[in-house]
């Protein structure tokens, strides 16, 4: 822990510090990079949304809730219909995390995107809200969720719980209230009654549950109720991170770092730190997928001759991501050793790579079989300032490979570029809604700040 940054005093006032951000944070207050960091964030997105749309747990939720639902106020990502604001913010973070192919935080291991975005954009439809109001409450949106997150992160993920939904649905309700220019008093209401909506547990990890899938379309959703009852004067705690029963003492005992907080809050805007993933996959070993993956391209290594692959990472991504089996893609997606043995087995893992064909392969399953997963000490030292990787391939002829990886793809010192993202929207998009479809929206995110209206992001 670092104890420079964790001086008690900084909790003073604490929610009521980001409550006024929120509340006050302008588009003009916001520099060129952050302005960049949205678009790239709003595009990678609509990316996860719209692809997440055709999976099963969104096809539960959009069923339930469209059977009943006929307020038709903000679109569902991938179809035609709409729904109430709540609903369709629901639908659409469910989408956006699928695939687990969302944008994150690596300093609070959170997914602000599934939770900020569907509940911005369902009310700046229904509003009609501007290009400038949108990019202004999803940049402090990103901003709450990632500083609560950060603050709390390890020690609530240690205790059993999933920073997504826990931090996500606080940095929705902020948005969302800066959307409906609600006042600092207000706001603070808002995350004062987000608090009571903190929740999410990790015990998916151990089974290959669905529900992690619904986390952020329960925080975007629930945003959205805290800030509309925060709006007709439902009131809530003033210190719901700080208090003796607030946020941060019951989900993280806490120990947590205050530093992270509010440390140049409205100087450094946490979306511009945020990372996007090239790989579906849980995020705490893709530095040891990319060294797989180096490891297999730089030394002609053909799956057959592998003996042994030992992969190494923190304590956080070993813990609950070290198990052989998948029953489920969610299970795929969570392991270590199988998504390993498909970089091994493929050079590359996408989407397709998790079809059920590819898992059951029988020279897939003798590489999960001798894939292991364990904690690293480096990776554990500098985590979570770093997600590093390390992973050593030792073939049948004696000879081994190892590769470590301080920065996996994607993170900011090692990024995506603009480029990059657009593929990744095209190459997961264009079969679903058209090249034009996906022509016009890049048009438009890419200069969003001056568009008229946002209509394209509404319609399908």
């Amino acid at each position: 822990m670092d104890t420079a940054t964790n001086n008690p005093q900084q909790a003073a006032g604490a929610s009521k510090r980001i409550a006024e951000y929120a509340s006050g944070l302008s588009y003009d207050k916001l520099p060129a990079n952050a302005v960049h960091a949205f678009k790239r964030a709003l595009l990678d997105y609509l990316t996860c949304a719209i692809a997440g749309s055709r999976m099963e747990p969104t096809r539960i939720v959009f069923d339930y809730v469209s059977s009943w639902d006929q307020s038709r106020e903000a679109a569902v990502m991938g179809t035609t219909t709409r729904l109430s604001c709540p609903n369709a913010a629901f639908v659409n973070g469910t989408s956006t995390h699928g695939l687990d192919f969302d944008d994150g935080f690596t300093r609070g291991s959170v997914h602000p995107a599934g939770a900020v975005f569907p509940a911005v954009l369902a009310i700046a439809e229904k509003q009609r809200s501007s290009a400038k109001d949108v990019i202004a409450a999803s940049v402090a949106g990103y901003d709450v969720t990632a500083r609560i997150a950060a603050t709390m992160h390890p020690s609530s993920s240690k205790r059993g719980f999933h920073n997504t939904p826990t931090a996500g649905v606080l940095g929705a309700a902020a948005s969302v209230a800066r959307l409906l220019y609600l006042d600092a008093k207000t706001t603070l209401d808002a995350l004062g009654i987000a608090g009571s909506f903190s929740a999410g547990l990790r015990e998916y990890l151990f089974g290959g549950a669905e529900v992690k899938r619904i986390h952020p379309g329960k925080a975007a959703r629930d945003g959205i109720f805290c800030a509309e009852l925060a709006k007709r004067g439902l009131t809530g705690p003033e210190q719901v991170l700080e208090g003796k029963h607030g946020i941060f003492n019951a989900l993280a005992g806490g120990q947590v770092e205050w530093g992270r907080l509010c440390q140049a809050l409205g100087e450094r805007f946490e979306i511009t730190n945020v990372y996007f993933k090239p790989y579906p996959a849980c995020r705490h070993f893709h530095a040891a997928l990319d060294a797989v993956r180096d490891l297999r391209k730089k030394h002609s290594i053909v799956p057959a001759s592998v003996a042994r692959i030992d992969v190494g990472m923190y304590e956080v991504g070993a813990r609950g991501h070290d198990h052989r089996h998948a029953h489920s893609l969610l299970e795929a997606q969570m392991s270590a050793p199988v998504s390993t043995a498909l970089a091994m087995m493929y050079g590359e893992v996408t989407v397709g790579t998790y079809d059920v064909t590819s898992l059951q392969n029988a020279e897939v399953q003798r590489l999960i079989d001798v894939t292991t997963a364990s904690v690293d000490a480096e990776c554990e030292r500098i985590y979570p300032g770093r997600r590093s990787g390390v992973a050593k391939v030792t073939l049948k002829d004696g000879q081994s490979f190892e590769q470590r990886v301080l920065d996996p793809k994607g993170e900011v010192e090692n990024p995506m570029t603009d480029e990059d993202l657009a593929h990744k929207f095209r190459s997961n998009c264009e079969l679903m809604v058209g090249k034009a479809k996906c022509d016009r929206v890049l048009d438009l995110v890419w200069s969003i700040e001056q568009a008229k209206n946002l209509d394209e992001l509404y319609n399908r």
